[in-house]
């Protein structure tokens, strides 16, 4: 009875392998640019101000599309949803490094965040679609959360290394074959999407007949605004003209979506997703979680360059720890969710991200060498931040009908988006109220206290999170998140068991609907 398992066992293996790269791919895209931004900014001669936008160009498409990327891997088939999506992101990183202008550059920054924006919910959505709620697709998540981590570690290393050897234009290049190959590996490893489709070529043509065109218009106009105000308002001023009209825009739009969410006929985000209170408890979680664990990478830097004088390959190379210690949160909280729930795993992990950032708050120094606080603390925080980041992708993918697994995606990522600028945003202000206008011998110290403050703030973020994850706890055991019987789960990469009776179409197999 177990033999003719094994091929499907072997696909999902696969298929598992080809979705943690797409992972893999984001990561490394998000972070290899950081420390290339000197050497960038330079050749061509962007400004201090300017230069945020070769990072906030990417967030912005990345945030402003991620509900269209997942409505579109709910009603298209997932596997050329995922293909467009790495096709979008070798060539916006092929045009990247042949920018000649600063223009050019940005428009390629556009193109790779919108890739990012369909390949993140598709992804999720394939990985919710193939592994049956519990062990397996734990695991899953485990493997998935574990690339992101390490492509943090191999961004910011390999990001030092290629621009200080073969300059920035590198670090967009390397990303092209990666795409490609990986686009290549999915066309076997997801082979049999088409096969156990369960929308027929004419079901998907009346779907897209049905689409929430104006939805979507306000949904992504909202998306668009809300981040433009949260990445140009540190730098216009919070009351500039600018920052609050994009947030009146964001307002309206996102209020007249609402309206017509809960009016139409076939909605682009179904209101009634939310009576699921997993999913809002995950959405909830990953965007405090993004505004807590996401701006220490920004303080980190702001510390090892600007205040110890580190270079790009040097600070790179200090991020590697805080990454592995990521990597190792990741498989450990795939193990805590199955021993102790979803919602206790993410409170653990969120407890020991407040603590970590409160002691930086209270210990850094401007004078400390690199391994005496700030590395013993990084590796708290990493494993903080690994084990609820796996812990939080459980929660709002349980319980969430095969169908809208991509809208759901969706909402959870623009929640972790939309948190992580709030989150940077507050944590700039703070610093930036301390160091304003200070110069001189004393700057090391000041711009150190001002980065204390911002890890108070972080702290103050993430014990936020950990009290939503701590009221989620107290449900009713049937809604703990803990599959009855589970074991321990195995090391990353083991084939995911399938439920015993699934059938063709069933949720244990490879599907791209």
């Amino acid at each position: 009875m177990a033999t003719p398992q094994l091929p499907r066992e072997r696909m999902n293996t696969l298929a598992l392998i080809v979705l943690a790269a797409n992972q893999l791919i984001i990561a490394i895209d998000y972070n290899i640019v950081y420390v290339a931004l000197p050497s960038l900014a330079s050749d061509l001669h962007f400004t201090s101000a300017s230069v945020q936008w070769v990072v906030s160009a990417y967030a912005l498409a990345f945030g402003g599309f991620l509900l269209l990327g997942g409505r579109a891997a709910d009603l298209l088939a997932r596997r050329a949803v995922l293909l467009t999506a790495l096709g979008l992101y070798a060539a916006g990183s092929l045009l990247g490094g042949l920018a000649p202008s600063q223009p050019l550059l940005i428009a390629a920054r556009v193109v790779q965040g919108l890739g990012g924006a369909l390949l993140f919910p598709v992804t999720l959505a394939l990985i919710n679609a193939i592994f049956p709620e519990g062990a397996a697709r734990n695991r899953a998540l485990t493997v998935w959360s574990g690339a992101g981590a390490a492509g943090g570690a191999i961004g910011a290393l390999l990001g030092g290394l290629l621009t200080s050897s073969l300059g920035w234009r590198s670090t967009f290049f390397v990303v092209v074959p990666f795409a490609l190959a990986v686009g290549l590996l999915a066309l076997p490893a997801l082979a049999d999407t088409r096969k156990h489709t369960r929308t027929s070529p004419r079901g998907a043509s009346r779907a897209w007949s049905q689409y929430d065109i104006p939805g979507s218009a306000t949904a992504t106009l909202g998306s668009l605004s809300l981040v433009f105000a949260l990445v140009e308002g540190p730098q216009q001023g919070w009351s500039s003209p600018v920052t609050l009209t994009a947030f009146v825009i964001a307002a309206l739009s996102l209020a007249l979506f609402l309206r017509i969410e809960a009016r139409a006929a076939h909605p682009l985000m179904p209101l009634t997703m939310f009576r699921n209170r997993n999913l809002t408890t995950g959405a909830l979680l990953t965007g405090v979680h993004f505004a807590g664990f996401g701006g220490q990478f920004f303080l980190v830097t702001t510390w090892l360059q600007g205040v110890h004088g580190f270079t790009a390959v040097q600070a790179g190379l200090a991020f590697v720890p805080l990454s592995l210690a990521i990597v190792v949160g990741t498989s450990l909280g795939g193990r805590l969710v199955a021993r102790i729930g979803a919602q206790r795993t993410a409170f653990t992990g969120l407890i020991a991200g407040t603590a970590a950032m409160g002691a930086l708050a209270l210990l850094l120094r401007a004078d400390q060498a690199y391994v005496m606080v700030l590395l013993p603390l990084s590796l708290l925080s990493g494993l903080g931040m690994g084990t609820a980041w796996t812990a939080q992708w459980v929660i709002a993918s349980t319980g969430v009908p095969a169908e809208q697994q991509g809208v759901a995606s969706g909402v959870a990522s623009t929640s972790q988006q939309v948190g992580g600028s709030i989150g940077l945003a507050v944590l700039i202000a703070v610093s930036a109220a301390v160091t304003h206008g200070v110069a001189g011998p004393v700057q090391a110290e000041v711009v150190t206290t001002g980065l204390r403050w911002a890890f108070a703030s972080a702290a103050l973020l993430l014990a936020g999170g950990a009290v939503i994850a701590l009221l989620a706890s107290r449900r009713p055991v049937g809604s703990t998140l803990v599959p009855a019987a589970i074991p321990v789960p195995a090391p990353a990469g083991t084939p995911a068991p399938v439920a015993a009776g699934a059938d063709e179409g069933d949720a244990g197999s490879v599907t791209a609907r």
